[in-house]
């Protein structure tokens, strides 16, 4: 029987591997981690700039109901108490999100959930079967709602416009007859304090780590470990052999600025089409900072292609179909796990990658 150097090589070192890793090594298995970029911690990675946590990769803000991963991640840090709030800016005009009755308000003025539901009953359009995003969002909330706050902004997310979207983007869209600006309905959320890099630390700090490593440039990586977790790009790991899935990428434009507060509230959207961002994040009101200075980041929708970041799977139908394609040469696969946001080609929360890499790891050593 072949000897092994580690029991598991972890490909990407991603929230997943991290959790993986900290499973494993705390029972004493042996792990190598491979990650492409000159850092760990993929896309919750955070860099200290002016004494502020900034998140590199855009907002991460962690929130569940699973009350078992909420008590699993105190384990390995403390969280705040920051409640994710965001604001619309439409026309100079500022909207609450999600849609409450503080928009509702902004909105229209009315100022009791029965007026404001007249209001949008008396807008939605009756579509049967809506055969795109417009169609289902103007069936949904009527004009004003999907003029104002969904439209521009769904158009610079995903490079289309609106009526070409499938309709099932958006199978619900949340309204609120409260006066309740909390975005999330879990019960436990927050920001660890001091950020995010130091959780992935803690759960890599038994770990032996090739950092800008390309692991599809060196596969003989695979011969150390008995057992593979790969959370790459699937259709990569096959070579593309099938074609490439699609994704939307994001470019962030970075600023250091003089001034204590620029936005007064970590995330603000810009809705209008010819406004290129979608949004800027202030990062200190993350973890409620009194810097002297700031950090934005300001957020744009782009492209995806081979030489970029792939953020957000886009799951029509043919790319569903290829990625089952690639699926099945997986199941083909011994010793080889395909997990994550790429690996996977869906978009995950990060409390369910927490549990995906908690089951992933019992399951493998029942």
């Amino acid at each position: 029987m072949k000897k092994y150097k580690y029991n598991y090589l972890l490909v990407g070192g991603g929230l997943f591997n991290a959790i993986f890793a900290y499973k494993a090594t705390q029972n004493n298995k042996k792990c190598l981690v491979v990650e492409k970029r000159s850092h760990l911690g993929g896309n919750v990675y955070c860099q200290t700039i002016e004494g502020i946590n900034v998140h590199k990769y855009g907002a991460h803000i962690f929130h569940t109901k699973d009350k078992f991963v909420w008590e699993f991640m105190q384990t390995l840090c403390q969280f705040n108490h920051y409640i994710n709030s965001p604001l619309a800016k439409y026309q100079d005009k500022i909207y609450n999100l999600p849609f409450n009755m503080n928009t509702f308000y902004q909105l229209w003025g009315v100022k009791t959930p029965k007026e404001a539901m007249h209001k949008i009953e008396s807008q939605q359009i009756e579509i049967n079967n809506p055969s795109n995003l417009e169609e289902q969002a103007l069936s949904l909330v009527g004009y004003d709602i999907y003029e104002k706050l969904i439209k521009g902004y769904t158009e610079k997310q995903w490079g289309t416009e609106a009526s070409k979207l499938p309709a099932f983007i958006i199978n619900r869209i949340p309204l609120r007859f409260t006066f309740n600006n909390n975005y999330f309905e879990d019960p436990y959320q927050g920001i660890p304090i001091g950020g995010y890099t130091p959780i992935i630390e803690k759960c890599f700090a038994h770990s032996d780590i090739l950092l800008n490593t390309n692991f599809t440039e060196d596969r003989s990586l695979k011969d150390l470990a008995k057992t593979t977790i790969y959370t790459g790009m699937i259709d990569e790991y096959y070579s593309y052999k099938y074609g490439a899935l699609e994704y939307r990428s994001l470019k962030f434009e970075e600023r250091v600025l003089d001034t204590e507060n620029f936005q007064g509230n970590a995330v603000v959207n810009y809705t209008e089409q010819n406004v290129p961002h979608t949004r800027i994040l202030e990062h200190k009101h993350f973890e409620f900072g009194t810097q002297p200075k700031t950090v934005i980041s300001i957020e744009y929708p782009c492209k995806w292609d081979k030489k970029s970041e792939p953020y957000y799977p886009i799951n029509t139908q043919h790319n569903n179909l290829l990625y089952a394609k690639y699926k099945e040469l997986a199941t083909k696969e011994d010793n080889i796990y395909f997990a994550g946001r790429l690996g996977t080609y869906q978009y995950n929360d990060m409390d369910k990658t927490v549990h995906d890499a908690l089951k992933l790891y019992e399951t493998l050593n029942q």
